[in-house]
Formats: C-alpha cells, sequence, structure tokens
C-alpha cells in the first residue's frame, strides 16, 4: 500500500507559494534567504527523498510549475529522477503545455482518485507543492507523512499550507532536524489515536 508523503518548503508564517519569487507574488526569493550551503544541502535532500520515492502526487498547478522551469527535460541525477518517476497529476481542468513523461492525470473525485492510487502503489507517493491538494490530503486524513523545510523568513503574503479544516487534525513530531544550517527540518505523522 502507498503512502502519502507531503513534502514542503514553508515560511515561518507557512507560507508555500512562490518560494523562488518566480511567481509574481511581489515578495522576491524567500528561497534567497538561506544561505549556499543550506541551499545545497537541501538539494541534496530532495535528491534523496526522490531516490526513495516510488511516485510524486501534484496539482496541475504544480505539475505545469516544473515543466515550465525545464525540469521536463534537465540534467542531473534529481531532475533524471523526477522524469523517471511515475507522476499522478490531479486536475478538474486539462493540463496545458508539454507533458512531463510519465504522467497521468487523475480526474474525477479527487479523494476516491488518491485512495485508489495508495491501494495500487507500493512504497512513498510523494506531494511537492500543490497547496490546494495538501490541503484536501489533510482534510481528509489521507496524508501519512508531513515533511516540512522551515526558511527563516517571514513571507508576509502568499497562500499558506494550512487552511481551514472541520476539525483537528492532530499531528505526532517523529523527527526534527537541521538542513544545513540555517533550516529547520521537522517531520509529522498523524496523531490519530490522540485524544
Amino acid at each position: 500500500m502507498g503512502r502519502i508523503i507531503v513534502s514542503e518548503n514553508v515560511s515561518v508564517d507557512g507560507v508555500v507559494q512562490d518560494l523562488s519569487g518566480e511567481d509574481g507574488a511581489g515578495r522576491g526569493s524567500w528561497l534567497a534567504c538561506a544561505d549556499e550551503q543550506d541551499r545545497q544541502e537541501w538539494a541534496r535532500g530532495g535528491a534523496a527523498e526522490a531516490l526513495a520515492a516510488t511516485a510524486l502526487l501534484m496539482g496541475r498547478r504544480t505539475h505545469e510549475w516544473f515543466v515550465a522551469r525545464g525540469w521536463a527535460s534537465r540534467a542531473g541525477a534529481w531532475a533524471d529522477r523526477l522524469r523517471d518517476l511515475p507522476k499522478y497529476v490531479v486536475t478538474t481542468s486539462a493540463l496545458t503545455g508539454p507533458e512531463w513523461v510519465n504522467s497521468t492525470v487523475l480526474n474525477g473525485d479527487a479523494v476516491r482518485e488518491i485512495a485508489s492510487l495508495t491501494r495500487r502503489v507500493e512504497g512513498d507517493i510523494v506531494v511537492y507543492g500543490s497547496g490546494r491538494l495538501v490541503r484536501t490530503l489533510i482534510e481528509h486524513d489521507l496524508v501519512d507523512e508531513l515533511r516540512l523545510v522551515t526558511y527563516p523568513v517571514v513571507a508576509g503574503a502568499g497562500d499558506r499550507l494550512f487552511g481551514e479544516t472541520s476539525g483537528l487534525k492532530p499531528l505526532r513530531l517523529v523527527h526534527t532536524g537541521t538542513v544545513g544550517a540555517g533550516l529547520a527540518a521537522h517531520t509529522y505523522r498523524p496523531g490519530r489515536d490522540t485524544p
């Protein structure tokens, strides 16, 4: 059975939008608030996470973001692995631009499609970006692990990772550490047994 692993870069105030400053949110790159060594360690961790993954799950906008930034043809171990992985794209509209190889569109009821996917795919199904999709996954208790890398900046604006939920969503901290010297890394799992 597959496990849904949400892997997100967040600001201290929980913003996940426009990390690189390329999407026009007007805040510039908060990725640049980390020093070069931290960014290199982050990239090594991202590549290792992709190597351990069985598949990627993402929303349409995140899929298009990766394609627009050349990940479909980029060189390097991380890009090669992302290209090789099966990619499942949740969308209610058509994809625009060129397809990324090994991409499958999941349309229809997202919750039902993703639950079915976890029954068909063994191993870690990693979710990058995809804020709306992540909020749906959290709301429907479909997240098996939440990996957050927190950048030392208050973005002050932009889409946040967590939105309104129908009730409490307890989590258990299972790992804490740093990426490089300046980025905090926290891993949570559902605290379903927590009262």
